[in-house]
């Protein structure tokens, strides 16, 4: 049966959700949130993956106790360097988890958002099977169904689209259906669809189709951008996506003699290049750390949320970065990329 994609209007659905005002508030594990108390953000993280796969994960052999008592420290330790807000990256059928990251929000004080969408990166690996037979239309409809009444059952909503395609120079079929997905689910919902991308060419051509479907590029989050050129983020910022350097937590030493490896060094070049080209505002950083990972012993290596504020802050204040720029780019860009507002084509 043909899932119908309902169209709420927006006062109903303030009225009734009892929201903020339109264009200033997110939307947490715990419900919404103005954008005003969101603070020091990380805006791409992790903290419990499965890497099963769609066609065989099971989330009732998750011991979420165990994931709890290992996973909380770190978000201790991110609240101590002053994080408020964070972006829990997981999508569905690769882990997500959200009565888990309910119970992290509440005893870490962090404000937690979780995500809807689906990731077609890896081959297509976490998809699941029916889904390669349904419309676009059928897809965007179990987002914004998430989005209205909840994920699997509980009271947590999605806070913005998370979508995954691979790094090829051509999206595939199906990844340009999610694409497609992922613009009407926006345009029912105001999420802000962040893609797992890469490198220049898959970015520009989702921003594309999402231009085709009528939203606007603010609307995009052109995820792990450092694999990309510099030129081309300046390119997608100036045409308004945001983009986001994201793998900060798996730097590599700045002894690395190579000039395009993902050092402290590297990162505050791409930074810095922004800033020259006056792209500053559409920036976003994080650290694409974690995670608990279910199957390993203890959960494997947790790789921490600290690298930011132990090496590329200091790093950015020696090369001549203000305290407003830093503001700029952890607090005041990821409030203004999250916010929950329907962003269309002009």
């Amino acid at each position: 049966m043909k899932t119908a994609v309902c169209c709420v209007s927006v006062a109903i659905l303030f009225a009734a959700c009892q929201l903020p005002e339109p264009h200033s508030y997110i939307m947490t594990v715990n419900g919404p949130l103005s954008v005003e108390e969101m603070g020091k953000s990380l805006i791409h993280e992790h903290v419990f993956l499965d890497w099963t796969g769609a066609d065989s994960i099971n989330p009732a052999a998750w011991d979420s106790d165990a994931a709890f008592a290992a996973i909380l420290p770190y978000l201790t330790q991110a609240s101590e360097k002053g994080v408020l807000t964070m972006l829990e990256c997981t999508p569905a059928y690769l882990g997500r988890n959200p009565a888990l990251l309910k119970k992290l929000s509440d005893s870490s004080g962090i404000h937690i958002l979780t995500n809807t969408g689906y990731y077609g990166a890896r081959k297509n690996k976490y998809i699941p099977a029916p889904a390669f037979s349904l419309s676009v239309d059928n897809l965007a409809a179990i987002w914004v169904d998430e989005w209205e009444n909840g994920i699997s059952g509980t009271s947590v909503k999605p806070g913005f689209i998370k979508i995954g395609v691979d790094s090829d120079s051509v999206l595939s079929g199906m990844h340009e259906k999610i694409v497609k997905a992922a613009a009407r689910a926006h345009l029912h919902t105001g999420l802000t669809i962040v893609g797992h991308t890469g490198p220049d060419a898959p970015a520009f051509a989702q921003i594309a189709l999402l231009r085709e479907e009528g939203v606007d590029p603010s609307a995009f989050v052109w995820t792990h951008a450092q694999q990309g050129t510099m030129a081309s983020h300046v390119k997608a910022a100036s045409m308004g996506a945001w983009v986001s350097l994201d793998g900060m937590g798996w730097m590599a030493p700045d002894s690395v003699n190579d000039p395009q490896a993902l050092t402290v060094a590297r990162y505050v070049e791409m930074i810095t290049n922004m800033r020259e080209n006056h792209q500053l505002r559409r920036l976003l950083i994080s650290h694409d750390a974690g995670w608990y990972t279910f199957g390993e012993p203890e959960g494997g290596k947790y790789q921490p949320y600290t690298a930011i504020f132990d090496q590329v802050i200091p790093a950015l204040k020696v090369a001549g970065f203000s305290e407003d720029e830093l503001t700029q780019l952890l607090v005041n860009n990821p409030a203004e990329a999250y916010q929950i507002r329907v962003r269309r084509v002009d």
